[in-house]
């Protein structure tokens, strides 16, 4: 059992409220996931600027480490977001394959990613969430399941540029997915079911297929109980799987599109008693967009 929390603004006057919009949704499912937290946030992209979040153990150099690519530096706790040009951003790969200390959490844009082991308030609160903003976010809270509960474990997972998956069930067949998607080089860095169907995903786009399109395959291809809540550069994703037997609850309005895996998780935004309020529907693939 885990929590996912999802919010699409349509109404950019929102934005600077994302983040705290977003933490409340996310302490509200706190029963549902105490192992571990984590969120998406996709903020405002700079021209010619990419993104990297980074996460260090204590006492390592973050500040020395990004003036060798003069990026500037954004220190949440142990993630750091390095804002770069974007010719700078090979030599910055290539330095991180020679600094294993360094985990790459994500890449992109837009996209700022951040998750830790602990309550979802406890996570939040360590990253800054409530003052963060943007124009969508994704969250997530993780009752662990198939794997230990570790940072690299806690959702959401990133395995493309601006891309990111939360996910509330379990596939059954993510062992030979894993070995397929490794064979066209796709790498990953846990044993952990979610990653493989973010994977899977990254696979898809990369081959060249769109976001609403790679979900729908994803209906033939990953086996078992899910629903998927998928964040991309300009919008965000909702899919279940055809027996759809974990909760989930949608809601929209003229300023938002908003998930949850519980209607608590919404009760409290802005406008509700207006919203449309719906169940997903089985094995159809929902996606909101906005211009980038």
């Amino acid at each position: 059992m885990c929590g996912i929390a999802g919010l699409f603004l349509k109404n950019s006057a929102l934005e600077p409220q994302l983040g705290a919009l977003m933490s409340h949704m996310l302490n509200v499912l706190t029963e549902r996931g105490p192992d571990s937290a984590g969120f998406a946030i996709y903020s405002s992209a700079a021209p010619g600027q990419v993104k990297f979040t980074l996460r260090a153990p204590a006492g390592f150099d973050m500040a020395g480490f990004a003036a060798r690519f003069g990026a500037s530096l954004a220190v949440h706790d142990d993630h750091a977001v390095l804002s770069l040009a974007q010719e700078k951003a090979a030599a910055l790969r290539n330095a991180l394959a020679t600094t294993p200390e360094i985990v790459l959490v994500s890449v992109g844009n837009r996209i700022e990613l951040f998750k830790g082991v602990g309550l979802p308030e406890a996570v939040g609160a360590r990253f800054g969430l409530a003052s963060m903003s943007g124009s969508h976010a994704v969250g997530h809270t993780r009752m662990a399941t198939e794997s230990a509960v570790t940072t690299e474990g806690a959702h959401p997972f990133s395995t493309g540029a601006d891309q990111c998956l939360v996910h509330n069930g379990s596939l059954s067949n993510h062992n030979d997915v894993r070995r397929r998607l490794m064979r066209e080089g796709i790498n990953f860095a846990t044993q952990n079911d979610t990653e493989v169907a973010a994977g899977y995903l990254s696979y898809k786009l990369r081959e060249g297929a769109k976001l609403d399109a790679a979900l729908t395959e994803a209906l033939e291809d990953l086996d078992g109980f899910y629903n998927f809540v998928v964040g991309a550069e300009t919008g965000f994703g909702v899919l279940r799987d055809p027996v759809s037997c974990k909760p989930a609850v949608m809601a929209e309005t003229d300023d938002y599109v908003a998930f949850a895996s519980e209607y608590r998780a919404l009760a409290d935004l802005p406008g509700i008693e207006a919203a449309h309020l719906f169940e997903p529907e089985p094995g159809r693939v929902y996606f909101w967009e906005r211009a980038a």
